[in-house]
């Protein structure tokens, strides 16, 4: 699934990872109906569906990564770029104040990515738990 974003809104920015985080605030349900109890493990295939789990939750930590990169990469050049004009302006408070909540903006961000680490942690270790009799995604997880 590909959500649209900008960079340029910030709002809308934090509401589409929001949207993408999805998969990991509801990886325990997915867990829960997509693998049976003890009694039916024989009537399915779980390394199919554990698989097919752990390459969706892959793709969207590698969406929300390259998306949180690109947009602090957005920010931090914008920062620059009202620097410089601050710098040549300092009677300027509006420009000031444009330059502070670009700060603000671009170490929210940056505390997204911390973020991440911690949702991919939670996600891959409840998958682990549920999926790791039927499959092994590798040293990684």
């Amino acid at each position: 699934m590909s959500i649209k974003y900008s960079c340029e809104d910030f709002l809308g920015f934090q509401e589409a990872l929001k949207k993408m985080r999805d998969i990991d605030d509801k990886i325990i349900y997915a867990l829960n109906t997509s693998l049976p109890t003890e009694s039916f493990k024989g009537q399915f295939n779980g390394e199919s569906t554990c698989r097919d789990l752990y390459d969706k939750l892959n793709t969207s930590h590698k969406q929300r990564e390259t998306a949180l990169k690109q947009c602090i990469l957005f920010s931090a050049d914008h920062v620059k770029a009202l620097k410089e004009k601050r710098d040549n302006n300092r009677e300027d408070i509006d420009l000031d104040k444009k330059y502070k909540s670009a700060q603000r903006k671009l170490r929210v961000l940056q505390y997204e990515l911390n973020v991440e680490d911690i949702i991919k942690d939670r996600s891959y270790k409840a998958f682990n738990e549920k999926c790791r009799m039927y499959f092994q995604a590798g040293a990684g997880l």
